[in-house]
């Protein structure tokens, strides 16, 4: 985890900076994937500390923020409300579960790119694998595509029960692919 600790109007204290990654390396536990993190901490009129927290990990982008007249306080504060934000996120993902019937079976096939430029008449077919796709939300088919770590996820729209795929972009956002019937 990278941890970044910036201090605005106020001297910066290797202790609370220490604090601060102390209590953010609770977050690792829910998350596996490179987490960077961004605090900012400060104080105004002398009496009033605030910290700031973005938590930035694929695809996930959380941010906390409390002020309080202890530093200690607010950043307890501050990571109590970032691990319920993480807690949640999670556990939107495991409590989808398929509706059982509902599902459906692909067949995922890769071809040799060689077969098509020796212009063989029948592709060479390297490997061949099944798998259920889950009826679920366009939002709950964009975290598990960002969970999974992939590029594109096949599933079945829980409303229109139709085969959609929704992909990265190259820009960073996500498009998604619906079919339409004539």
């Amino acid at each position: 985890m990278q941890i970044a600790v910036t201090f605005r109007h106020m001297e910066a204290s290797d202790a609370i900076r220490a604090y601060i990654e102390e209590k953010l390396a609770r977050i690792k536990k829910y998350i596996d994937e490179p987490i960077d993190a961004q605090a900012v901490v400060g104080v105004s009129k002398k009496i009033r500390h605030s910290v700031e927290v973005t938590l930035q990990a694929k695809g996930i982008l959380i941010k906390g923020s409390e002020e309080t007249n202890d530093m200690y306080a607010a950043v307890d504060a501050v990571v109590d409300k970032i691990e319920r934000q993480v807690k949640r996120y999670k556990e939107k993902i495991k409590r989808h579960k398929p509706v059982s019937g509902r599902e459906r079976q692909v067949q995922k096939t890769i071809l040799a790119a060689e077969s098509f430029e020796e212009g063989q008449e029948t592709p060479i077919v390297i490997r061949q694998a099944n798998f259920p796709i889950k009826p679920m939300s366009v939002e709950e088919a964009a975290m598990q595509m960002d969970l999974l770590e992939k590029m594109f996820l096949v599933f079945t729209d829980d409303q229109s029960e139709e085969i959609n795929v929704i992909y990265r972009r190259s820009d960073g956002n996500f498009g998604l692919i619906v079919p339409q019937s004539s």
